[in-house]
Protein backbone atom coordinates (compact mmCIF):
# COMPACT_ATOMS: atom_id res chain seq x y z
CA UNK A 1 0.00 0.00 0.00
CA UNK A 2 1.20 3.83 -0.38
CA UNK A 3 2.16 5.54 2.18
CA UNK A 4 0.35 8.39 3.31
CA UNK A 5 2.64 11.05 4.15
CA UNK A 6 1.99 14.49 5.39
CA UNK A 7 3.99 17.80 4.89
CA UNK A 8 4.65 19.95 7.56
CA UNK A 9 7.00 22.77 6.07
CA UNK A 10 8.40 25.98 7.94
CA UNK A 11 10.99 28.15 9.05
CA UNK A 12 10.90 26.66 12.54
CA UNK A 13 13.03 29.56 13.54
CA UNK A 14 12.93 28.00 16.43
CA UNK A 15 10.40 24.83 16.41
CA UNK A 16 8.05 25.20 19.64
CA UNK A 17 4.99 22.79 20.78
CA UNK A 18 2.42 24.08 18.80
CA UNK A 19 4.54 22.88 15.54
CA UNK A 20 4.57 19.59 17.12
CA UNK A 21 0.84 19.45 18.20
CA UNK A 22 -0.26 20.08 14.91
CA UNK A 23 1.42 17.94 13.41
CA UNK A 24 0.59 15.03 15.94
CA UNK A 25 -3.27 15.89 15.73
CA UNK A 26 -2.60 16.03 11.56
CA UNK A 27 -1.08 12.57 11.86
CA UNK A 28 -3.96 11.40 13.93
CA UNK A 29 -6.75 12.91 12.05
CA UNK A 30 -5.69 12.28 8.52
CA UNK A 31 -3.79 8.48 9.65
CA UNK A 32 -0.97 9.74 8.07
CA UNK A 33 2.12 7.13 8.16
CA UNK A 34 4.37 9.99 9.03
CA UNK A 35 4.42 13.70 8.34
CA UNK A 36 7.93 15.23 7.53
CA UNK A 37 8.67 18.45 9.16
CA UNK A 38 10.21 19.84 6.11
CA UNK A 39 12.69 22.63 7.13
CA UNK A 40 13.18 25.73 4.52
CA UNK A 41 16.52 26.65 3.01
CA UNK A 42 15.62 29.81 1.98
CA UNK A 43 12.02 30.73 2.93
CA UNK A 44 11.17 33.08 -0.11
CA UNK A 45 8.67 34.76 1.71
CA UNK A 46 10.40 35.96 4.11
CA UNK A 47 12.79 37.26 2.16
CA UNK A 48 13.37 41.39 3.06
CA UNK A 49 13.12 40.48 6.41
CA UNK A 50 14.61 39.76 9.44
CA UNK A 51 18.09 37.85 9.38
CA UNK A 52 16.81 33.88 9.54
CA UNK A 53 18.80 31.59 11.77
CA UNK A 54 21.16 29.64 9.28
CA UNK A 55 18.79 26.45 8.14
CA UNK A 56 21.86 24.05 9.40
CA UNK A 57 21.20 25.16 12.81
CA UNK A 58 17.25 25.24 12.44
CA UNK A 59 17.75 21.35 10.45
CA UNK A 60 19.21 20.51 14.25
CA UNK A 61 16.72 22.35 16.54
CA UNK A 62 13.73 20.32 14.82
CA UNK A 63 15.87 17.24 14.60
CA UNK A 64 16.33 17.27 18.88
CA UNK A 65 12.83 18.33 18.81
CA UNK A 66 11.21 15.24 17.45
CA UNK A 67 13.87 12.40 17.88
CA UNK A 68 11.23 10.40 20.00
CA UNK A 69 8.19 11.59 18.17
CA UNK A 70 6.52 8.66 16.54
CA UNK A 71 5.66 9.12 13.05
CA UNK A 72 7.12 12.50 12.95
CA UNK A 73 10.51 13.47 11.10
CA UNK A 74 12.45 16.18 10.02
CA UNK A 75 13.25 16.32 6.52
CA UNK A 76 16.15 18.36 5.23
CA UNK A 77 15.42 17.97 1.21
CA UNK A 78 14.96 21.74 0.79
CA UNK A 79 18.31 22.24 2.61
CA UNK A 80 20.19 19.60 0.11
CA UNK A 81 18.60 21.04 -2.52
CA UNK A 82 19.72 24.98 -2.25
CA UNK A 83 18.07 28.09 -3.07
CA UNK A 84 14.83 28.69 -2.36
CA UNK A 85 12.13 26.69 -0.86
CA UNK A 86 9.23 26.04 -3.15
CA UNK A 87 7.03 23.97 -1.90
CA UNK A 88 5.90 22.08 -5.60
CA UNK A 89 9.74 21.36 -6.00
CA UNK A 90 9.24 19.54 -2.55
CA UNK A 91 6.60 17.39 -3.53
CA UNK A 92 7.75 16.42 -6.74
CA UNK A 93 11.08 15.17 -4.83
CA UNK A 94 8.65 13.27 -2.43
CA UNK A 95 6.44 11.28 -5.40
CA UNK A 96 10.14 10.63 -7.34
CA UNK A 97 11.13 9.17 -4.13
CA UNK A 98 7.71 6.93 -3.81
CA UNK A 99 5.66 6.95 -6.70
CA UNK A 100 2.46 6.38 -5.43
CA UNK A 101 2.21 8.32 -2.29
CA UNK A 102 -0.46 9.61 -0.81
CA UNK A 103 0.32 13.43 -0.12
CA UNK A 104 -1.17 15.94 2.94
CA UNK A 105 -0.11 19.57 2.69
CA UNK A 106 -0.68 20.96 6.09
CA UNK A 107 -0.75 24.87 6.65
CA UNK A 108 -2.14 26.83 8.73
CA UNK A 109 -5.96 28.58 8.62
CA UNK A 110 -3.39 31.75 7.98
CA UNK A 111 -1.69 30.50 4.87
CA UNK A 112 -4.93 30.77 2.52
CA UNK A 113 -4.88 33.71 1.92
CA UNK A 114 -1.74 33.76 0.78
CA UNK A 115 -1.64 30.37 -1.63
CA UNK A 116 -2.54 32.36 -4.83
CA UNK A 117 0.84 33.57 -4.57
CA UNK A 118 2.70 29.79 -4.42
CA UNK A 119 4.44 28.41 -7.43
CA UNK A 120 2.70 26.07 -9.45
CA UNK A 121 -0.20 26.22 -7.70
CA UNK A 122 -1.95 24.20 -10.08
CA UNK A 123 0.24 21.60 -10.06
CA UNK A 124 0.12 21.49 -6.02
CA UNK A 125 -3.73 21.44 -6.35
CA UNK A 126 -3.28 17.56 -8.71
CA UNK A 127 -1.00 16.54 -6.69
CA UNK A 128 -1.83 16.59 -3.17
CA UNK A 129 -4.43 17.48 -0.54
CA UNK A 130 -4.48 20.52 1.30
CA UNK A 131 -4.99 20.22 4.97
CA UNK A 132 -6.06 23.32 6.79
CA UNK A 133 -5.32 23.42 10.64
CA UNK A 134 -7.28 25.39 12.27
CA UNK A 135 -7.42 26.76 15.84
CA UNK A 136 -10.22 27.74 18.27
CA UNK A 137 -10.60 31.34 18.29
CA UNK A 138 -9.41 31.66 14.57
CA UNK A 139 -10.39 32.99 11.87
CA UNK A 140 -11.47 30.61 9.39
CA UNK A 141 -14.12 31.39 6.58
CA UNK A 142 -16.66 29.04 6.38
CA UNK A 143 -19.36 27.07 4.10
CA UNK A 144 -19.20 28.46 0.20
CA UNK A 145 -16.67 31.24 1.44
CA UNK A 146 -14.01 28.81 2.62
CA UNK A 147 -15.01 26.41 -0.64
CA UNK A 148 -14.51 29.72 -2.80
CA UNK A 149 -10.85 30.61 -1.07
CA UNK A 150 -9.51 26.87 -1.68
CA UNK A 151 -11.59 26.62 -5.20
CA UNK A 152 -9.49 23.80 -7.40
CA UNK A 153 -8.00 22.10 -3.76
CA UNK A 154 -9.02 18.84 -2.35
CA UNK A 155 -8.96 20.03 1.09
CA UNK A 156 -9.90 19.19 4.87
CA UNK A 157 -10.10 21.20 7.99
CA UNK A 158 -9.20 19.63 11.15
CA UNK A 159 -9.03 21.50 14.67
CA UNK A 160 -6.23 21.24 16.75
CA UNK A 161 -5.45 23.11 20.90
CA UNK A 162 -5.00 26.46 20.89
CA UNK A 163 -1.68 27.40 22.16
CA UNK A 164 -0.69 31.21 22.02
CA UNK A 165 3.19 30.59 20.83
CA UNK A 166 5.46 33.03 19.07
CA UNK A 167 8.45 32.70 17.22
CA UNK A 168 9.09 36.30 17.81
CA UNK A 169 8.56 35.78 21.66
CA UNK A 170 10.91 32.90 21.71
CA UNK A 171 14.07 34.22 19.88
CA UNK A 172 13.64 37.26 22.33
CA UNK A 173 13.23 34.63 25.78
CA UNK A 174 16.85 32.98 24.33
CA UNK A 175 18.04 36.53 23.96
CA UNK A 176 17.14 37.53 27.37
CA UNK A 177 17.66 34.30 29.42
CA UNK A 178 14.15 34.32 29.95
CA UNK A 179 12.48 30.55 29.83
CA UNK A 180 11.90 28.18 27.29
CA UNK A 181 10.95 25.79 29.06
CA UNK A 182 7.37 23.68 27.90
CA UNK A 183 7.31 26.16 25.14
CA UNK A 184 9.95 24.67 23.13
CA UNK A 185 10.94 20.75 22.94
CA UNK A 186 13.27 20.14 25.45
CA UNK A 187 16.33 19.20 23.21
CA UNK A 188 15.80 21.29 20.78
CA UNK A 189 16.23 23.73 24.03
CA UNK A 190 19.98 21.95 24.58
CA UNK A 191 20.26 22.71 20.93
CA UNK A 192 19.49 26.47 21.12
CA UNK A 193 21.96 26.82 24.12
CA UNK A 194 24.60 24.55 23.03
CA UNK A 195 24.94 26.71 19.58
CA UNK A 196 24.35 30.12 21.47
CA UNK A 197 21.70 30.83 19.41
CA UNK A 198 19.29 34.17 19.07
CA UNK A 199 21.54 36.34 20.67
CA UNK A 200 22.12 38.88 17.91
CA UNK A 201 18.43 39.10 18.58
CA UNK A 202 18.70 41.22 21.72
Amino acid sequence: MPRRIGIFGGTFDPIHVGHLVTAVNARAALNLDVVELVVANEPWQKVGGRAVTPAADRLALVAAAVHDCEGIEVSDREIRRGGPSFTIDTVREILADEPGAQLALIVGADVIARLSSWRSVAALQALCELVVVNRPGSRLPEGAALAAALAGWRYEVIEVPALEVSSTDLRDRAATGRPLDFLIPEGAIRVIRERGLYALDR
